[in-house]
């Protein structure tokens, strides 16, 4: 069975459940999407809210996509930036290993050392 199925499933016995000790009419399943946008949020038996409506919908401001939201994917990239210099960095450290201990100097692997290295027997 699929997630959304599932998904439908699981709410439409909730709603049943609590149906029996209170009004359920305002009871309403909401599927919340961090971005992105949807022509139509009425999926019948549920609602889609996406990007700027699912932010203004979980906080009452209509502008916290763009004030908070927005911003923080400004420093995500920041971060990710840094990220990348420091993984270029490993990178190229591995590399320089990797060509020391494994290759020859016109850059041939060196099978045998390699497989040694990584298969043979540790215990003698």
């Amino acid at each position: 069975m699929n997630l959304k199925k599932k998904i439908r499933q699981n709410f439409t016995q909730a709603k049943r459940i609590l149906g029996t000790n209170t009004p359920a009419k305002n009871i309403v399943a909401v599927n919340g999407c961090c971005y992105g946008q949807e022509k139509v949020e009425d999926k019948g038996d549920n609602l889609k809210k996406c990007g700027q409506n699912f932010w203004s919908f979980v906080s009452g401001d209509h502008q916290l996509y763009t004030t908070i939201i927005e911003p923080l994917g400004h420093k995500a990239k920041e971060y990710n930036e840094a990220f990348q210099i420091e993984y270029g960095k490993v990178i190229n450290h591995f590399t320089a290993e990797f060509i020391k201990n494994f290759c020859q100097t016109d850059g041939t692997i060196l099978w045998d050392k390699l497989i040694q290295f990584n298969s043979a027997s540790k215990t003698g």
